[in-house]
Formats: structure tokens, C-alpha cells, sequence
């Protein structure tokens, strides 16, 4: 007889536990993703390449990243989550292993792509971990407090890889890294579970390829999926963006900074994030009806500040407007962590590895298509960041459109399920 999830998981001190360890493999995900980011101009001296191919690291490893979610999700829906991660810690870790010894451009791609695709494995099992281990209404924070690990492994990819990097040099600093994923592999294996005892969710019949579509095509199909798509579309990319390659060129070699004064600003983008993440965490699991309001609040938010510095009068912009700028971009990655919010509801607990990892496409297709956009218009206008950086506003504009359209049919859409749910609850027998 098939077990059948008997409700909300407790939550408890070793929810957080478990979940803690899941939420280590996703922070050390993230400091080996961002790497690159405070070594862009050391890889370009390296490997002896222009802003074009120094580009090509990053949109390699986003593609393959972006590629793989929905194959993950529906890993993540059918194999666990214990599984699911520790492929993904093997191959992120060979992936920064293999960027530190790389002798030659091609080989340090082929690193980096390794890397995206173990990546790729980290957030969604993540985000059902927590789904298994805590309560439901719990889900917003849980998902806020994940990307708040994520800006941690960011912060210490610019506070501390970028300090061993200028210290020991480029294979120590990459290399020394890399241990950082055989520690979490060691916690994995030892001490993760994919779900408390007693709540261990029904088991998904092998049913090939056709299955397969049909997940894909069922989760599609609800307004809720495709606007969380769109939300973390239009919300993550200029931070990440920014913080992946492109930051520390502009603010050193367009604004003029130094690369500490430039390192303190991306350490800005971080620590806002961290801080906005809590805060919008507490508003959605007050005010769900916030999501829409934050989101585009953020983009707007983000536009302003792009347009101005853009076109500050004199050859740099003022430091209290890059101060301001990169406050602001801290708020990207929260207000895409809205998203889920959307894609949740909308699906039931056998779709949320697929929406999810549909949802978590729109963000890295977005930051993969300005990050080669503003290599060629860099390459094109002879490092003109003004120009370049413009294309963040076509990408926004798009994104915006595709949410006012989607807005109201994914509303309609939530509030049938949840009347459908409480008429179900209330016509159950005791």
C-alpha cells in the first residue's frame, strides 16, 4: 500500500538542522558561482581574452544552469533531494577544482559549465527540502532565509576569495576553495534526510517520457508558474549581472574606483540583499497580497537607478549615486525570490520540483542574454558601459509586459484553488 503525506511536516529544531545542511550546500553553490565575479579582470589577463569571451564564462555556465532546471526539478520530483544534491556537490566542486588548474581558455569554459551544471542541483532541492521539513505557511520565509545563504556565499566569495586571490594567486585561491565542497558533501552524506519520519511523500510511478511532458505541460499551463517565470525573469537579473561579471569592470574602469573601494560596493549589493530578503520575507507571510506591489516596486526601483547613473553628467557618477545604486540592486534578489510565491499555489505538491525549476529559469535566462549583450556592446562601442549597460531596460520592459498580462489570470486562478481547497477541507469526513 502507498504511504500518503499526512499533512503539514512539525518543523522543530531539527528541521532547521536538516535543512541547515542542505542550505551549506547552496551557500558553498554559490560562492563557487560567483567567483568569477571578483576575478574578471584576472581571468581576462590569463587567458589573454576580450570583454566578449570574458563573457562567454559566465553566459556558459548560466546556460547550462538555465538549461538544467526543469531536468532537475523533475529529478528533485522523482529521485529526493539527498540524491539530487549530492550529484550536484560532486560536480560543482570538479568544476572550481578544474578553473584552478586550467591551462587555456577552453578548458577553464568546460570548468565553468561543469560548475553551472552542479549549480543547477542546488536551489530547487533546497526548496523542497524545506517544503518537506516545515510547515507550508512557513514557505515564503524558508525561501527568503535560502537566498539569504546564497548572498552569504556571495559575501564571502567578495570579502574572501577575492583577498586569497591577490594573496596566493589564482590556483591556491581556486583551488583552496574547491575543499570547501568536500566538506559539505561529508554532512550531506552523513546526516541529511529527505523527509521527517512518518511524512514521506507518495511515490511517483515510472512512466517515461510521456509523463514527463505531461508534467511539464500541466505545470505550464497554470498563470501562476508562468508569472513566477516572469517575476524572477524581470526581478535577479541586473544584480546578478553585476555581481557575477560585470560590477567590478564598471565601477573600476568606468567610474574610475579603485578595486578595493569597487570590492566594498559589491559587498553593498550583498549586504542589502541579505537585509531586504528578511524584510520581504515578513511582509509576503503577512501580506501575501504584497507580491505584486514589491516586485514591480523593486524594478522600478532598479530602473530609476540604472537610468540615472547611466546618464550622470562628467565622466563618473557621484559615490553616493553608485551607494544608492548598489543598495538598491541588493533588493533583486529577494523580489525574485517572489516568484515561488506565485508558482507554489498554483501547483500541487508532485509539480512543485517542476514549477519550480521553471520558474527559476526566468532569472538566468535573463542574466545569461544581458551578460553576452553587454560584452558585444562593450566590444562594439569601444567600452562604453553607458551604452552598454542599456540593454538592463529592454530586458525590464519586457519582463513588465509579460507580468501585467499574466497578473490577473494567475490572481483568478489562486483564489479558485484556494476556495476548491477549503470546500475539499470542510466536506472531509472526521
Amino acid at each position: 500500500m502507498r504511504s500518503v503525506l499526512p499533512g503539514d511536516p512539525p518543523g522543530g529544531r531539527r528541521a532547521v538542522a536538516v535543512w541547515g545542511i542542505g542550505v551549506s550546500v547552496y551557500f558553498v553553490a554559490v560562492i563557487f558561482r560567483t567567483s568569477l565575479g571578483v576575478a574578471g579582470l584576472d581571468a581576462a589577463d590569463r587567458f589573454d581574452v576580450n570583454a566578449s569571451a570574458l563573457s562567454t564564462f559566465s553566459i556558459l555556465q548560466l546556460l547550462v544552469y538555465a538549461g538544467m532546471q526543469i531536468p532537475v526539478g523533475l529529478l528533485v520530483d522523482r529521485l529526493g533531494t539527498k540524491k539530487v544534491l549530492t550529484i550536484g556537490v560532486v560536480l560543482f566542486t570538479a568544476g572550481q577544482l578544474g578553473f584552478a588548474f586550467s591551462p587555456s581558455y577552453g578548458m577553464a569554459l568546460a570548468s565553468r559549465a561543469l560548475l553551472g551544471c552542479g549549480d543547477a542541483m542546488t536551489f530547487i532541492s533546497v526548496l523542497r527540502l524545506g517544503g518537506r521539513w516545515f510547515p507550508a505557511r512557513r514557505g515564503p520565509l524558508i525561501a527568503q532565509l535560502a537566498g539569504l545563504a546564497g548572498m552569504a556565499g556571495n559575501l564571502v566569495s567578495t570579502l574572501v576569495l577575492a583577498r586569497l586571490l591577490h594573496g596566493v594567486g589564482w590556483t591556491a585561491a581556486f583551488a583552496g576553495s574547491a575543499a570547501a565542497g568536500v566538506v559539505v558533501l561529508v554532512l550531506l552524506l552523513l546526516f541529511l534526510k529527505d523527509h521527517p519520519e512518518g511524512h514521506e511523500p507518495e511515490p511517483l510511478p515510472h512512466l517515461g517520457a510521456a509523463y514527463v511532458r505531461r508534467q511539464i505541460a500541466a505545470s505550464w499551463r497554470e498563470p501562476g508558474t508562468r508569472l513566477g517565470l516572469w517575476v524572477h525573469f524581470t526581478t535577479q537579473f541586473p544584480a546578478m549581472v553585476f555581481l557575477l561579471l560585470w560590477g567590478m569592470p564598471f565601477l573600476v574602469e568606468a567610474q574610475g574606483l579603485s578595486r578595493a573601494s569597487a570590492g566594498e560596493l559589491l559587498t553593498l549589493v550583498v549586504l542589502s540583499n541579505m537585509v531586504v530578503g528578511l524584510v520581504y520575507g515578513q511582509i509576503v507571510a503577512r501580506h501575501h497580497e504584497a507580491r505584486l506591489p514589491l516586485a514591480l516596486g523593486t524594478v522600478g526601483a532598479t530602473a530609476v537607478l540604472w537610468a540615472t547613473t547611466l546618464a550622470w553628467p562628467g565622466e563618473t557618477a557621484p559615490m553616493w549615486l553608485l551607494i544608492v545604486l548598489c543598495a538598491v540592486l541588493g533588493a533583486c534578489g529577494p523580489a525574485s525570490m517572489l516568484g515561488f510565491d506565485f508558482a507554489r499555489p498554483a501547483n500541487p505538491p508532485e509539480r512543485q520540483g517542476t514549477a519550480s525549476g521553471i520558474t527559476n529559469m526566468g532569472g538566468f535566462v535573463a542574466s545569461m542574454t544581458t551578460l553576452f549583450a553587454i560584452g558585444v556592446l562593450l566590444d562594439a562601442t569601444g567600452d562604453d558601459y553607458a551604452i552598454a549597460f542599456s540593454a538592463v531596460f529592454v530586458l525590464q520592459a519586457l519582463g513588465v509586459s509579460q507580468i501585467l498580462r499574466l497578473r490577473k489570470r494567475a490572481a483568478r486562478r489562486e483564489r479558485e484553488r484556494l476556495v476548491a481547497s477549503r470546500v475539499e477541507t470542510v466536506h472531509v469526513p472526521a
